[in-house]
């Protein structure tokens, strides 16, 4: 009898074990909200991301992870950091980003960008239980913030006389078209 309860409780211990290797942290990105949801073994989350912004691409579709990275460095865009990185489709990454105003609405190259800190719980989750990730829906029309560029307002009926060329032909050239500056 004794010998049949260890066998039963080492079974139990085996196909329990093997069910919760088997669990896989399940990833939504819902494009159109800017947000993820997560469910895993440890718990079930909700986070702001960054996805692309207009003129980049973030792919839809259901992944499995290809590769994880503690810390990447993006060759393609200057060397930028990319915490706790999970591959998924190519160059497309789940990764951390230190822009964190920018969470909650499309800013990246076409990356899925978290908080640092979500990104390591994320990384963490993954590296343990493996994952699946889905992408749905279509970003939300972007509004066009100020940039940092210099405008390219013409003047002088110079169609090569920018803004920029303004400031840089010194005092003399300010002053020439506008004395009261």
């Amino acid at each position: 009898m004794r010998g049949n309860t260890l066998t039963c409780v080492t079974l139990l211990a085996f196909f329990g074990s093997v069910s919760a290797a088997s669990s896989t942290v399940r990833i939504h990105i819902d494009l159109s909200s800017q947000r993820m949801h997560v469910e895993s073994s440890s718990g079930s989350y909700s986070w702001p991301v960054s996805t692309a912004r207009s003129g980049y691409h973030t792919p839809r579709g259901s992944y499995a992870p290809t590769g994880m990275q503690r810390m990447h460095y993006s060759r393609k865009y200057d060397m930028s950091p990319m915490p706790h990185s999970i591959f998924f489709n190519g160059g497309y990454a789940i990764h951390g980003s230190y822009e964190t105003g920018s969470l909650g609405r499309p800013a990246s190259h076409g990356c899925v960008r978290l908080s640092p800190g979500h990104a390591a719980a994320l990384y963490k989750m993954v590296q343990a239980e493996g994952a699946r990730i889905s992408i749905t829906g279509s970003s939300p029309t972007t509004r066009r913030y100020a940039s940092s560029r210099r405008s390219h307002t013409h003047y002088s009926g110079d169609p090569g006389y920018t803004h920029a060329h303004y400031y840089s032909r010194g005092w003399r050239a300010q002053h020439a078209f506008f004395p009261f500056w």
